[in-house]
């Protein structure tokens, strides 16, 4: 039996067509935006895992920034620890040459006088964003951050590196600094004094000084060389750990990123084979709709005279 009110033909066309038609816009938003799962109503646990680990690669991103920003600090108070030993080296080497009797003492104590105040000057110019880690008041401290966690119960947190400050002759500051925060030149490694020489590096004095005197001032140098040694090395592995977690970050910035793409990412080889053939059942179910449209033209011809 023909209907001209109901065509059966039309709307099983009609809907293969609306059925097509859906896919085809889903397919063609997958090749635009790249993305497989681009919203909650596309998978809502895919959605929310990437959505997740998306937030948790920008907070290492930031964690990067300041691994980046501790590094800088570090490194600058290592230049200037590598500096103030060169110079203390060369003070050495002047004591050496002092004890030769016949040196003039005056003049060998004149080129003293300006390497000490060549090791002032780098420790005061060993400044960072403010901070300053061969010239601190003891007690202080400074830190750098050290790693982004997330905890297995979904807390999150970051972790610092704490680098205490003592400003005794065996420390880890070049000098110290007063309460105000201006430079304490009879504190430090450089600025403590030395009971058997009544004299630290910075303010030693040969000029009237005998050869006993002169080689128990060449320990007490040496002594300051072996801090400033140790003090390097401190500062040395907190360097290596921010470069060793600097390169963790981006190892891990990296996997998360690849595993939020296999989450969410479209694959683009198969979407493009899949948008053509929905184009063209598209263009057949038009068709397929237009050839039952038409059907109901035939009945005209009963109604003709």
């Amino acid at each position: 039996m023909t209907s001209i009110l109901t065509n059966n033909s039309a709307m099983a066309a009609l809907q293969t067509l609306r059925g097509i038609t859906s896919n085809l816009q889903q397919t063609q938003s997958h090749v635009s935006s790249g993305l497989r799962i681009a919203k909650a109503s596309d998978n809502a646990a895919y959605w929310s895992i990437a959505t997740s680990m998306k937030s948790d690669n920008g907070a290492i991103g930031a964690v990067t920034d300041a691994l980046g920003l501790g590094a800088a600090k570090v490194d600058t108070a290592s230049t200037a620890v590598t500096s103030a030993i060169d110079i203390v080296g060369q003070i050495k080497n002047k004591l050496a040459t002092a004890m030769e009797g016949s040196v003039d003492k005056k003049s060998v104590q004149g080129e003293i006088g300006q390497l000490q105040q060549q090791l002032q000057s780098v420790a005061q110019s060993a400044s960072f964003n403010g901070e300053n880690w061969v010239m601190a008041q003891n007690g202080g401290s400074a830190s750098v951050v050290s790693s982004f966690i997330r905890g297995t119960n979904g807390t999150v947190s970051v972790s610092t590196t704490a680098y205490k400050f003592d400003s005794s002759s065996v420390g880890n500051v070049l000098f110290g600094t007063t309460a105000a925060g201006s430079l304490d030149t009879a504190s430090g490694i450089l600025g403590t004094k030395n009971t058997t020489v009544n004299a630290s590096v910075f303010s030693l004095d040969i000029s009237k000084m005998t050869s006993g005197q002169i080689s128990s001032a060449l320990n007490m140098v040496q002594t300051a060389l072996n801090s400033m040694t140790s003090m390097g090395s401190k500062l040395g592995s907190i360097s290596s750990r921010i470069s060793l977690q600097t390169s963790f970050a981006s190892s891990l910035s990296d996997s998360i990123q690849s595993g939020v793409g296999k989450l969410v990412d479209a694959n683009m080889e198969q979407e493009s084979s899949k948008l053509s053939a929905l184009q063209t059942q598209q263009q057949l179910a038009i068709q397929s709709l237009s050839i039952a449209n038409s059907s109901n033209q035939s009945i005209l011809s009963l109604f003709r005279g």
